[in-house]
């Protein structure tokens, strides 16, 4: 072999692939590679009515979905704070072909266990995201309760499969209630999301909107500074914090005195820098606006030590950059309460599928969603030049292989 793949290397493994014709033997070498999402196409919905009844409980407030590829079945969680049935989450079969939802079922509930080994007493939490580990255990964060009347932290911990507690991750205090309100989460704009990354390295979930001493809700005019957080799946402590800017409110409300908001309601980790976010919108009269984008966490800057973005200058700070991928309001069907995804089983042809539910509140006019789509991750741009920058290199070293025989 010429002197170039005995100086690097990687050069001896992209010329040997390219001998060999083996191109999938240096792409397995370039983990770094990272996948952005394109090509999002609408497969088909399933509604269930608020009065749906699964193994006794009332079926509802689903916020959050995990996909268990081990046993093709999801997990969703449910939101319910422990007052229409002890805080749960469902079991479901999602059946897909090429092109369409063909059926959802649910298959089974279970109960979720406290420290003690009990079920959550009433307005002990309030459970929103769910996120599956390749160990078989699920993640779970609550947004907890900032009321006057009931100050709860949120959580994020880890339970077995069969709903036993296993741990609890530390919650910097900067994000706990305090009454009178000067700091923390906002009541039910916490932590509404969770996801873990394909590496298993990282942990992330975020607030719905700001915190109290980081600035203003989402209103029309304005949207509202949310913060990621990234915790150490091995030493389950908190790592990372980073700014992601909520948009503002999608349309007023029809009354004035219309309740009407907007707020990151869950995340998907593509890798272990890449993600789909999800906002939902709701106004009085005007309904729900739901967007997806792709963010990314490269180059945003970590504000684990700013305790306040009100004190700081927020104009200062890099913060994750998002890109629309699709509005919602293209599919032309009535949109509930959107509020969890995940990907799902691959699809016949090869494309993921992504599922999306809706939390319906336990609401008589609402109703439980389940949407999926078929999505098609493609190499990053610079990934993909990367990738044409080695192959001429490769193809050089190819060249004087042959020469130097």
């Amino acid at each position: 072999m010429s002197n170039i793949t005995q100086i690097f290397p990687i050069f001896k493994v992209v010329a040997l692939s390219l001998i060999s014709g083996f191109t999938g033997t240096f792409l397995a070498v370039m983990p770094s590679m990272a996948s952005t999402i394109k090509d999002i196409d609408f497969l088909g919905e399933v509604t269930f009515t608020t009065d749906t009844q699964v193994e006794g409980t009332l079926l509802g407030g689903l916020s959050g979905i995990t996909y268990d590829a081990s046993k093709n079945v999801y997990y969703s969680i449910s939101d319910d704070r422990s007052q229409n049935a002890p805080a749960r989450f469902y079991t479901l079969t999602i059946e897909l072909d090429k092109n369409s939802l063909k059926a959802v079922n649910f298959t089974d509930v279970t109960l979720l266990k406290n420290q003690d080994g009990k079920p959550f007493p009433a307005q002990s939490l309030d459970p929103e995201g769910i996120a599956l580990t390749t160990n078989g255990t699920l993640y779970i964060s609550s947004e907890g309760d900032a009321t006057a009347t009931n100050l709860t932290n949120p959580f994020v911990r880890e339970f077995s499969l069969t709903g036993e507690q296993l741990k609890a991750l530390p919650v910097d205090q900067k994000f706990l209630p305090t009454s009178p309100q000067k700091s923390g989460i906002r009541n039910n704009l916490a932590f509404e999301s969770l996801t873990i990354t394909p590496s298993q390295n990282y942990l992330f979930t975020a607030t719905e909107n700001a915190l109290v001493q980081d600035g203003a809700v989402a209103t029309v005019s304005n949207g509202s500074p949310s913060r990621i957080i990234g915790y150490n799946v091995a030493t389950g402590k908190p790592d990372s914090e980073y700014l992601y800017s909520t948009d503002s409110v999608a349309n007023p409300s029809t009354t004035a005195d219309g309740f009407n908001t907007n707020g990151l309601v869950d995340l998907l980790a593509i890798d272990d820098k890449h993600f789909l976010s999800l906002e939902r919108s709701f106004s009085v009269g005007a309904g729900n606006t739901i967007k997806l984008y792709e963010i990314s966490l490269k180059g945003a800057d970590d504000i684990s030590d700013i305790s306040s973005l009100n004190a700081a200058d927020i104009s200062k700070i890099k913060s994750a950059q998002k890109e629309l991928l699709f509005d919602f309001d293209k599919l032309n069907i009535p949109l509930d309460n959107i509020e969890g995804m995940t990907f799902g089983a691959d699809l016949p042809d090869g494309r993921r599928s992504l599922i999306v539910v809706s939390d319906n509140n336990f609401s008589p006019t609402q109703f439980t969603q389940v949407l999926a789509f078929s999505v098609e991750p493609v190499p990053e741009p610079s990934a993909t030049v990367g990738l044409a920058v080695m192959v001429v290199t490769g193809a050089i070293a190819k060249r004087k292989f042959r020469v130097s025989k």
